[in-house]
């Protein structure tokens, strides 16, 4: 089941994120959650930009906090034209029903190599019938 899409603009870069609980792959019973994230970066802007980089801060629903680092998304670090946009999917587990993740990415103006960070929207990954 999706959740409501989490949306932000920065600088001309439009990052859209949906999430899924996996259910057949959580087990409820031993405090393993899992969710999927689908993720569409959008350049709005009039220049051509480079993923180069990313940060996350997951936090469970006991409010415990890791950060990821690394390079690109998924292994890639995609060039986005001008109306362009890339498309990845990733996940995250939890030992809670409920988590949210909020992060940046740099990007890089392909024309002069000038680097800027861009939000992550933050998001909630629930089980579904915590909505009730």
């Amino acid at each position: 089941m999706s959740s409501n899409l989490a949306s932000k603009v920065t600088n001309g870069i439009r990052v859209d994120v949906r999430t899924r609980y996996i259910e057949d792959e959580s087990s409820p019973k031993h405090s393993y959650f899992v969710f999927n994230y689908e993720v569409e970066i959008s350049n709005e802007s009039p220049v051509e930009v480079q993923l180069i980089s990313r940060i996350w801060r997951i936090v469970d629903g006991l409010g415990q906090s890791r950060t990821v680092e690394g390079d690109g998304v998924v292994g890639k670090q995609p060039i986005l034209a001008p109306g362009g946009s890339h498309k990845y999917k990733s996940g995250s587990h939890f030992s809670t029903a409920v988590g949210m993740m909020m992060g940046q990415y740099c990007m890089r103006r392909t024309s002069d190599g000038l680097e800027f960070w861009i939000d992550i929207p933050s998001f909630t990954l629930q089980i579904p019938y915590l909505d009730n």
